[in-house]
């Protein structure tokens, strides 16, 4: 389609030119050639030969103009530019080995830079931490199995329950160090019920002993480290925060029972099976808890079984480490913190409620127990403990186990409709026999 539009007055010719040629000039009267028209008022005589002969309105030639010395220039650049690409590449095909190596070739070398980290950086904790930490390689009659542990004073070394429980009474132990150096190892005793067991290696022990925190001042939020051996690979670090404190949680012992609950503190620090036992500790490589479990999607939650990490791991914390591996050390055995109530696993109301009557042989509240001196009795229900509600029996169970016997703790309950409140002595169940596995 053709476009007609154009401005009043436009010439049909186009507006560009031919390049090399410039605009038409707009005569003035003293340049008026032969082919224009008569010029009002004047006789046509006036324009006639005679009086203007032909030669007088000859177009003058136009000016000659120079060379364009800028793109001379420019086009003398890019020939200088191409011609200097071309010699160079056609120097390179000519000199290269037929191979296509260059024996000449090298690389700079690397800069030398300090290995050496903040102290409060995750490397500069790990350095401090890792000499510290050990590999347990357990064997017994028809089982085996790994684990992690750390060396407290003395040269003792830290571990769980489960994991040295597989060496039974005729099993052995060897400790492996971060240094790659091993040694035979013996148990000096294990408490099922906090998944906590003390070894102690033979003969000298030459990694440092590792600082015990105190788990009471930790929060959520606080930026942890987890150090151990998952699946057999020694002196593996992994970072996280505290996601959550004071989560009910199965370490060990038999699934169902009460065995083994722990009031954990939970971490996004990647755990898997084989960091049993390893430390988990704060930004100035302080063991705050012992890793002992992992949630699993499967519905497991024991480090035994063999699945990955999904981001909830669980360590026991530091101060009742502390008070158990000491019982250990020095008896051979643990107390088991209690109240001495019997819990109505069937009751499904608010808080926690004390069994109405004897079942298997237990009764619902221990005469002359912690409980009984407080005033509890058979039917009352728990709502709180030292201010925190308890929603199951779980809760009651792990809150009252963190405590050390002689502590004191408060308790809010129900009893016949009535709201009261009461300071209970914790108590200690019967200590199992001081002989260790």
């Amino acid at each position: 389609m053709t476009d007609n539009t154009r401005s009043h007055g436009a010439s049909d010719r186009p507006e560009f030119l031919p390049a090399g040629h410039e605009a038409p000039q707009e005569p003035s009267h003293d340049s008026w050639g032969t082919r224009w028209a008569p010029q009002p008022g004047f006789p046509q005589s006036y324009f006639s030969e005679t009086a203007f002969p032909e030669a007088a309105f000859t177009e003058e030639a136009p000016e000659p103009r120079g060379p364009n010395i800028a793109l001379f220039t420019a086009l003398a650049v890019v020939i200088a530019l191409v011609a200097g690409g071309v010699a160079s590449w056609g120097t390179f095909l000519l000199t290269r080995p037929a191979s296509g190596v260059d024996p000449g070739y090298t690389l700079t070398a690397p800069s030398s830079l300090p290995t050496a980290r903040p102290p409060g950086s995750v490397a500069g904790v790990a350095a401090k931490v890792l000499p510290s930490v050990v590999s347990l390689e357990v064997k017994g009659n028809s089982e085996a199995g790994t684990g992690s542990g750390f060396v407290i004073k003395g040269g003792y070394v830290v571990t769980n329950n489960h994991v040295v429980a597989v060496s039974g009474q005729v099993g052995n132990i060897r400790v492996r160090y971060n240094d790659g150096t091993s040694a035979a190892a013996r148990v000096v005793g294990r408490d099922p019920n906090s998944d906590i067991a003390v070894v102690k290696p033979e003969g000298a022990v030459r990694a440092p002993e590792l600082p015990l925190g105190n788990s009471d001042g930790a929060v959520v939020g606080d930026p942890v480290i987890a150090v151990g051996s998952p699946l057999g690979l020694t002196g593996t670090v992994t970072t996280g925060i505290i996601s959550s404190l004071n989560r009910p949680v199965e370490a060990g012992g038999s699934t169902g029972s009460d065995y083994a609950l722990i009031n954990a503190i939970q971490t996004d620090a990647a755990i898997n099976p084989g960091n049993s036992g390893g430390p988990l500790v704060n930004t100035a490589g302080e063991v705050i808890g012992v890793n002992s479990a992992i949630a699993t999607v499967g519905g497991g939650s024991l480090l035994g079984q063999q699945s990955g990490s999904i981001g909830l791991g669980f360590a026991i914390p530091v101060n009742q480490v502390r008070r158990i591996a000491q019982e250990l050390i020095t008896t051979g055995a643990a107390r088991t913190s209690r109240i001495g109530i019997t819990i109505d696993q069937n009751y499904q109301g608010e808080g926690v409620r004390i069994a109405t009557e004897t079942e298997g042989g237990a009764v619902p509240v221990t005469p002359g127990g912690p409980a009984a001196k407080a005033g509890l009795r058979a039917g009352d229900v728990i709502l709180e403990v030292d201010g925190r509600p308890v929603g199951d029996s779980r809760e009651l169970v792990v809150t009252i186990r963190s405590k050390a016997p002689g502590d004191q703790v408060r308790l809010r309950f129900r009893h016949d409709g009535e709201v009261r409140t009461a300071t209970v002595t914790v108590g200690a169940a019967p200590a199992p026999s001081a002989a260790p596995s």
